[in-house]
């Protein structure tokens, strides 16, 4: 009979074992892929069609319904990534350093859609698609760190070797997220603030403020549908030597 004391730990890492983790994302994938698309519905629409104009921007502002939930995902997903790497390499964990590498570029997707919404609504608001202001500076560079752990551990053959390198790297890049986040109280940019902030009132109307944080709960979701998909892949390819695996691949040919 298992002791009181090993309960607990038991639970923690129950999902931590990949032949677990693959039936649990498997079961979970389909339920993250209808939030994302029903909360996506319902944002657009309460951004696009109910939200009033702004007073300043005119309409060219709605596009924050997209540019910001995505500027946030750019960075948690980095941070996220980062952590998952650094308990791969310290841990040796294995199932850890797949979700790093399957959070890469879906963090990577993000941060372009967060430029290049910047820009779309730069140019109307700014008169100019692109500046090197320090928010959109640090954030391209965000973009280069992700692309750059992801060249380096796909350009490492040993699969240990590539995922330690990749955490260093991720660790590391991890401190231009502070940068990003508060370049716009330590440098004076064109960059507007914090519009929704965690000790103030949100500066904006009801309906903006949900329709924004309903496209970010759909960006969280599709974030965590794509990433457990390609981790049952990265899964099935390193593990496929594994007894488990040739019974998951046959039951999938049925």
């Amino acid at each position: 009979m298992n002791s009181p004391s090993k309960l607990p730990s038991m639970r923690l890492f129950t999902f931590a074992a990949p032949s677990r983790f693959y039936g649990l994302s498997g079961a979970l994938i389909p339920w993250f892929w209808v939030a994302a698309i029903a909360l996506s519905i319902a944002g657009l629409y309460i951004g696009f069609f109910v939200a009033p104009t702004d007073a300043t921007q005119g309409e060219s502002y709605r596009i924050i319904f997209i540019h910001v939930p995505a500027a946030w995902m750019s960075m948690l997903l980095y941070l996220v990534m980062a952590f998952w790497a650094g308990i791969g390499w310290a841990f040796k964990a294995r199932l850890a350093s797949m979700v790093a590498r399957s959070i890469a570029p879906t963090g990577a997707m993000f941060t372009f859609v967060a430029l290049w919404t910047g820009a779309f609504w730069g140019k109307p608001t700014w008169g100019t698609w692109w500046v090197w202001d320090a928010r959109l500076t640090s954030e391209l560079i965000l973009l280069f760190l992700y692309l750059g752990y992801i060249a380096l551990v796909e350009a490492i053959d040993d699969t240990r070797r590539a995922d330690n390198a990749g955490a260093l790297v991720a660790i590391i890049g991890a401190i231009n997220v502070p940068i990003i986040y508060f370049s716009v109280k330590w440098w004076n940019t064109l960059h507007q603030g914090a519009t929704i902030s965690m000790t103030a009132a949100p500066k904006m109307a009801s309906t903006m403020l949900t329709a924004m944080l309903l496209m970010t709960l759909a960006f969280w979701a599709y974030a965590f549908a794509v990433v457990f998909t390609r981790t049952r892949a990265v899964i099935l390819e390193r593990e496929r030597d594994a007894a488990w695996v040739g019974e998951q691949l046959k039951e999938g040919a049925r």
